[in-house]
Parts: C-alpha cells; sequence; structure tokens
C-alpha cells in the first residue's frame, strides 16, 4: 500500500534549477512517484511510494537550505496514485501574484485542528475557503464563505471587492495543507486586517485528527491525486475525475446523460467543440488499450 506524503515548505532557494536533477534521480531510484514543484520561495507538492522511498525523499528534502523544519502529512492509498515522478520549477510554489507576499517574515495565528471548531463557531468570526471553486463544490466547513475563485491567484481581488463584508470580524481561513493560508494570511496582514487565523496542517490534518461525530465538515476534501477526494480519517470518498475539464464528480454527476467517462461531464458539456471530444475520445480509447494490455497509460495530468 503506496504512503503518500503532502508536503510543502518557504525556504529562500537562490537556485532551484540545482536542486531539481538530485531529486529527480532519488525519487526515480526508489520507486517514488508524484508532483514536486520548487521555486525560489521554496518547495511544494505530493508524492508516493513505498516506506523507505518516502522516508528518503523527505531526508534529502529536509537537508535542503532552510527546510530542516519542514512538516508533511501522510495517508495512504489502495494503488498507486501517480503515473510517474514530475519535479518542475515554478516562480512561486503556489500562485498568487503578489508581489512582497513572503510567509516566512510573518504570517496569521496557527490554529490546531482540535481548537478549530470553538473558534469558527464563534459569533465575531468570519470563516473564508481559500480554494479553488471546484474544490469547495465537493466539500467545505458549515457556513464558510465561498469566494467563487477559479484560481488562487484571484482571491486578492475577490477580498478587495468585499473587504467591507467583514468589518469588525476576526478572519479565519482554510485550505488543504496550509500552503494557501500561509500566502492569503500574510497577504491580509499587509492589507492591514489585525486578526487573521488559520488552520495548522489545512483540512488534511483536521479530517486526520477530529472525530467524525465532532466534525463541522461537510462533503469531501478535493487532493490531487488519483484519489480525487478523501472524507475523515483520510478513506477515499468515491469521487472520481472528470478527463476533459478536471472537475471532480460525485455518483450523480456520472449518472447524467451529459457524463461520458473522459470525454464528458454536464458541467463542461458546452465548453469543449466536438473535435476536441473526439480527441478525448481517442485519448480514452488508448487508456482502455492499455488497461487490456495490463499497462498505464499516463493521463492527461501525468504526461
Amino acid at each position: 500500500m503506496p504512503v503518500v506524503a503532502a508536503l510543502y515548505h518557504f525556504a529562500r532557494f537562490p537556485d532551484p534549477a540545482a536542486l531539481k536533477g538530485p531529486l529527480a534521480r532519488l525519487g526515480c531510484s526508489q520507486g517514488v512517484k508524484g508532483s514536486l514543484l520548487l521555486a525560489p520561495e521554496g518547495i511544494n507538492g505530493t508524492i508516493a511510494g513505498p516506506r523507505e522511498g518516502i522516508d528518503a525523499m523527505l531526508t534529502h528534502i529536509r537537508a535542503l537550505p532552510g527546510c530542516d523544519g519542514l512538516d508533511w502529512k501522510e495517508s495512504f492509498a489502495e494503488d498507486m496514485p501517480f503515473g510517474r515522478l514530475k519535479v518542475r520549477l515554478k516562480r512561486e510554489i503556489v500562485t498568487m501574484g503578489q508581489p512582497g507576499v513572503d510567509p516566512r517574515a510573518r504570517v496569521g495565528h496557527y490554529v490546531e485542528a482540535r481548537d478549530w471548531n470553538a473558534l469558527i463557531s464563534a459569533p465575531d468570526v468570519a470563516v473564508i475557503d481559500t480554494r479553488n471553486d471546484y474544490e469547495v463544490a465537493i466539500g467545505s466547513f458549515e457556513g464558510a464563505v465561498d469566494p467563487g475563485t477559479r484560481s488562487f491567484g484571484d482571491f486578492p481581488a475577490w477580498w478587495e471587492a468585499n473587504r467591507d463584508r467583514f468589518h469588525n470580524k476576526r478572519i479565519a481561513m482554510f485550505c488543504t495543507g496550509g500552503i494557501r493560508c500561509e500566502k492569503s494570511t500574510n497577504w491580509l496582514l499587509g492589507q492591514g486586517v489585525e486578526e487573521v487565523y488559520h488552520l495548522k496542517g489545512g483540512i488534511l490534518k483536521y479530517l486526520e485528527d477530529v472525530p467524525e461525530e465532532q466534525s463541522l465538515w461537510q462533503g469531501g476534501c478535493f487532493v490531487f491525486d488519483q484519489r480525487v477526494a478523501v472524507g475523515h480519517g483520510l478513506k477515499p470518498t468515491g469521487h472520481a475525475l472528470c478527463h476533459a475539464c478536471r472537475r471532480p464528480l460525485d455518483t450523480a454527476d456520472r449518472q447524467h446523460p451529459d457524463y461520458e467517462e473522459g470525454v464528458s461531464c454536464a458541467r463542461c458539456i458546452g465548453e469543449y467543440s466536438e473535435d476536441r471530444r473526439e480527441g478525448f475520445r481517442e485519448r480514452q480509447r488508448q487508456i482502455r488499450l492499455a488497461e487490456a494490455r495490463g499497462a498505464r497509460h499516463l493521463g492527461p495530468d501525468e504526461a
């Protein structure tokens, strides 16, 4: 059973390109797959593999400059959730597009998972989900504000347009694993918001630590691998992914007349031309042929 490790760490990497090769070679030698992003501000990603391989990768990453305090969250998958290992260079490890944002300088108050319910139940607290709209659609905390953003880079503009809604409120923010809140709380503090809190370890830590009978979480938490979404105890929820538009789908979505595996769903049926959909059908045919041979065809997110 593969170990899945979700990780990020803000650190100063003067030459991220020099770190790419050694990471990729180690991962490949250890049977580790997944995705890692390197940028001048640090590292971010999710990897999966055997226990020994994950341990070797984490030891290597913790030895990188400024990464000795690396934290990560582990879960397990029935099957390998990635097709291969990708180590990529980026301008940011999570794209916000705001110059001067530096979570190493300051962030909001960390709130442990066990204390989160009390905070977000307080009447003077506004709870904001910093994730993308397709993530929020399958699950969120009860009463949380959904900004409806299509990407994290849209959050600053949304805040500027809506900040008056939160006058005299304490702000509590959350995301999948914590990385988006590191940036968004730093940015809000820079905008003059005085009391900003965020869920330490993100939704994944909450679902791991808080018993379901005490939970204020509703639905599934989208994850960026082939499990698609997890629930309490970090168990897969059974969601699938539309490989045309990358949106998560539940059982009802897959029973809709517009759903065609690998080709379309009810949400994206009008977003692609028939020529594009024919291309998707050919890709799906190649996937089935590979499965019949006992091989694995790299999906659209793995190629």
